[in-house]
């Protein structure tokens, strides 16, 4: 079979699932961690566990239910809140944290961006247009 043949038997296979998400990649990142865990204090229910992940994953990956596993996918990412950006690209999460400052909107709740070390800034909150003053 040539790698042209598998390719297109694989893009036939998998058409009409999913695919990786977030859920299934932290499952098989979290699987990976055990694993060497347990390859340096060899307990073999580690081993159970980070087996079990995997297949979890693969399974999430090649179903066909596709709306199940997208509300369960966005049910999970809004669990994991503001730790969703550090998670995802800990670099860039740590780069925005430096650069801007996240306030709160006082009327609505919205969450603003506004630069770091500009002194006090007039802010107007993009969803309810309340004007507000923040110390950046």
């Amino acid at each position: 079979m040539t790698q042209g043949d598998f390719n297109r038997k694989a893009q036939e296979f998998m058409s009409g699932r999913r695919g990786p998400d977030d859920l299934a990649s932290l499952s098989v990142w979290v699987a990976v961690v055990l694993v060497i865990i347990d390859f340096f204090v060899h307990t073999g229910w580690l081993s159970w566990i980070s087996m079990a992940l995997v297949i979890y994953a693969v399974w999430r990956m090649c179903s066909k239910n596709v709306y199940a596993r997208i509300s369960e996918n966005d049910a999970f990412l809004k669990a994991l809140g503001p730790m969703r950006p550090w998670l995802q690209s800990p670099r860039r999460a740590a780069q925005e944290a430096r650069t801007y400052k996240h306030v709160k909107c006082s009327s609505c709740g919205q969450k603003v961006r506004v630069p770091r070390g500009k002194g006090r800034l007039r802010v107007t909150c993009p969803k309810c247009h309340e004007k507000f003053e923040v110390k950046s």
